[in-house]
């Protein structure tokens, strides 16, 4: 007797999800963003509707997965939060994280990295990511040589900010790039836009995934970079590391640095997007000011200040959208879900549900340092076993950059959003818009 089918949604819900979550989400541009969607999505107020809808439908639907009927596609979405958790500690197998959709956007620049694989290959490029990111230590083992390079480059940022009286998101962006050049290829590389031009121009191909056709010059000769810098990779840097570890079968090494390069980007803007809350938040600034002026670790470990670029990153996700594909027919409570599906886990309905979670439009760092969200699917960096591997390196970075910039200036927001501490902040923070103020410390 074959098991019943999950739950599935009407063709009416099914393009509400599809035209107020879907739509308004990759418009936005799920590779690299398009600042015109961004502004688009702040004005209009779109993430907070798409909240909106996912929660209507899950009261219409309240157990689940839920099917969608969306032609040519087998496509659910997890509503529950104890289906969202069972979704991420059961991948990578029966739920990988190669989707389909994943495959034709990140192939477009990295068509054999650890994310688009899948069996034994997947186990060994894992594996090599681990062992390069330190992914299992809050404090990467060259932290001695990254954390000065973050303060070098915010130092510059800060005294041409000074000098020209602002400091909006393209100088700060300039300044990061740099930062992830040279933790990653070393200081020779500090300067080579050149190498991130490339890497920004097949991203944006990326956005369009099927519908746009690969660049496959672009690519080679993007991935020949890669490799030449592994080939002769500066000590200190990320590639001395990968050009050391040992590798298995299929490692394929210069397929694995270019997802470094995308995740530090949207790690800049988490750092941004918090530098403007503190701007607004005196409470925020004050326990972040305590943090960095008490540190004893050389700015290696700040637990606040971590903690704060998981409070942006839970209030606006970089990744808002995590996607699984079924390798299997599933078993569900609620009926089977077929083999090959694709799986939808919309984060920020969970990052904020107001009737879980407390403050949940407020701006709490202080939520990460205690239990008391725990097992709640908050995921700015997914979770379970497929759990981004630079996670602690990503916080070890921005945290330093934020110390950086609090510990001796003042940041006030001369343009963009407004942002009250006494109010709910906005579903959409266009970091594009902003722009920020520095002086010297009072």
């Amino acid at each position: 007797m074959s098991s019943p089918a999950l739950p599935t949604a009407s063709a009416l819900d099914t393009g509400r999800l599809l035209l107020g979550v879907f739509l308004p989400t990759v418009a936005k541009g799920p590779i690299i963003r398009r600042p015109w969607a961004v502004a688009l999505a702040a004005r209009l107020d779109l993430d907070t509707r798409a909240v909106g809808i996912v929660r209507t439908i899950h009261a219409k639907y309240p157990t689940g997965p839920l099917l969608l009927k969306v032609p040519l596609r087998k496509q659910a979405i997890v509503l529950a939060p104890e289906d969202a958790n069972a979704l991420l500690a059961a991948s990578p197998e029966p739920f990988s994280p190669a989707s389909s959709e994943k495959k034709a956007a990140l192939s477009h620049f990295q068509p054999h990295n650890v994310l688009l694989s899948r069996g034994p290959v997947r186990t060994v490029r894992r594996a090599l990511q681990e062992q390069v990111l330190d992914t299992d230590h809050p404090v990467h083992h060259l932290a001695d040589r990254f954390v000065p390079v973050v303060e070098e480059e915010m130092r510059q940022l800060l005294a041409e900010a000074a000098r020209g009286g602002s400091l909006p998101w393209d100088d700060f962006l300039d300044a990061w790039y740099r930062v992830v050049r040279r933790v990653v290829f070393g200081d020779h590389a500090r300067d080579d836009k050149d190498l991130t031009a490339m890497i920004i121009r097949l991203r944006k191909d990326g956005n369009w995934a099927f519908l746009r056709p690969k660049r496959r010059k672009v690519r080679a000769a993007f991935l020949r970079r890669v490799a030449d810098e592994l080939a002769d990779a500066e000590p200190g840097s990320l590639a001395a590391v990968m050009a050391a570890a040992p590798k298995g079968d299929g490692a394929e090494p210069a397929e694995q640095v270019p997802q470094w390069l995308f995740a530090f980007d949207p790690a800049g803007m988490a750092t941004f997007r918090a530098l403007t809350v503190f701007a607004t938040h005196p409470e925020a600034m004050a326990a972040a000011r305590r943090e960095a002026d008490a540190d004893t670790s050389g700015r290696r470990f700040l637990p606040y200040l971590r903690a704060s670029i998981l409070e942006s990153l839970r209030l606006w996700p970089t990744t808002p959208m995590i996607l699984r594909q079924s390798t299997r027919p599933v078993e569900w409570a609620d009926g089977t879900m077929p083999a090959d599906c694709g799986v939808l886990l919309y984060a920020p309905y969970f990052h904020r549900d107001d009737r879980h979670l407390r403050d949940a439009h407020g701006f709490s760092p202080e939520r990460w340092l205690t239990d008391e969200d725990d097992g709640w699917p908050l995921v700015p960096f997914s979770d379970g076993p497929v759990v981004c591997p630079g996670k602690q390196l990503v916080l070890l970075l921005t945290s330093a950059a934020l110390a950086s910039v609090v510990g001796d200036h003042d940041p006030r927001v001369e343009r963009g959003q407004h942002l009250d501490p006494s109010h709910a902040l906005p579903g959409t923070l266009d970091n594009y818009s902003v722009v920020l103020s520095v002086s010297p410390r009072s």
